[in-house]
């Protein structure tokens, strides 16, 4: 792999985190112009798979293999969208963007655990470590609150529910990608995931400006998200790509103290500091990841 490339795919990782963070600012603003955290969540994965099975269809890659893969892709919908898409909306709604996307990285410790059943991955002491480390760091978390950020059951909940629901693009990135492109996977599961919402979702009038909003958060930070990343994945190592792809939450929070006037506050920062190391460490080179993305 030469250099110029890899330094390419590394920016362009880089460009993608960037894409992921600016999620909380657009669902954030989206939630203040009274649309609901379900409908959100619903036509993010409208917009954004409606665009890729137009590109699965034009590039020949619109089709599943076997009724047993497109039950797998229809679970992973389930969990990895339905779940994790709505998860995430109502953490920001319960607490505030910098909350929900630190909370949001505590999926290698949700991994570390899970793995070992479902994989068979034996938890070794190292593994261990970095779960107690990202306890830790919630427990710090959940001290935080002012400023914005607010701390309640609700948020920590929701927040926690978004990471083990993002872990399974960890857990079921490992079979997937092995058998279909990327623009296959998510051509099948965003419009499988926005079905599992559709019954729990409250429609509202939407104005353009909202409309306008929707479609930067479907079409830029997931779409575009997704394919950018994976272009930049080509050509760098996925372990250390995992790492500069934890510049998200870092994103999310400076976006939120810009925008918002979010502040996590000095014990909420040791926090975050924590679970971001625990995740860093997670994917550290000797760890083979796949992390297909944040939202």
């Amino acid at each position: 792999m030469g250099r110029r490339a890899a330094a390419r795919g590394y920016g362009l990782v880089f460009t993608a985190a960037v894409l992921w963070g600016l999620i909380g600012l657009f669902s954030r603003t989206i939630l203040d112009a009274g649309v609901g955290a379900l409908e959100i969540a619903f036509w993010r994965a409208v917009l954004a798979g409606g665009a890729f099975a137009v590109h699965a269809v034009l590039v020949g890659r619109a089709r599943v293999r076997s009724v047993g893969d497109l039950g797998a892709l229809a679970a992973f919908a389930l969990v990895g969208v339905t779940v994790f898409y709505a998860a995430l909306n109502l953490a920001i709604d319960a607490g505030g963007v910098s909350l929900a996307f630190v909370l949001l990285y505590t999926a290698p410790a949700f991994v570390a655990v899970l793995a070992w059943p479902l994989l068979g991955e034996r938890l070794t002491r190292r593994k261990a470590a970095l779960v107690v480390l990202a306890v830790a760091g919630v427990a710090l978390v959940a001290q935080a609150g002012g400023g914005g950020v607010r701390a309640t059951p609700a948020a920590l909940g929701w927040g926690l529910t978004a990471g083990a629901s993002y872990a399974a693009y960890y857990l079921f990135g490992k079979w997937v990608l092995h058998r279909y492109a990327p623009v296959t996977i998510f051509a099948v599961v965003l419009p499988l995931g926005a079905l599992g919402l559709w019954p729990f979702v409250d429609f509202v009038p939407k104005d353009p400006v909202v409309w306008a909003w929707l479609a930067a958060l479907g079409l830029v930070s997931t779409y575009l998200a997704y394919l950018i990343y994976y272009t930049g994945l080509r050509a760098t190592e996925a372990s250390r790509a995992v790492l500069v792809a934890t510049v998200e939450p870092v994103v999310a929070a400076a976006i939120a103290a810009v925008a918002f006037g979010e502040r996590l506050g000095w014990i909420g920062w040791g926090g975050a500091a924590l679970i971001l190391t625990a995740a860093a460490l997670a994917a550290a080179p000797g760890r083979r990841r796949t992390r297909p993305s944040v939202g």
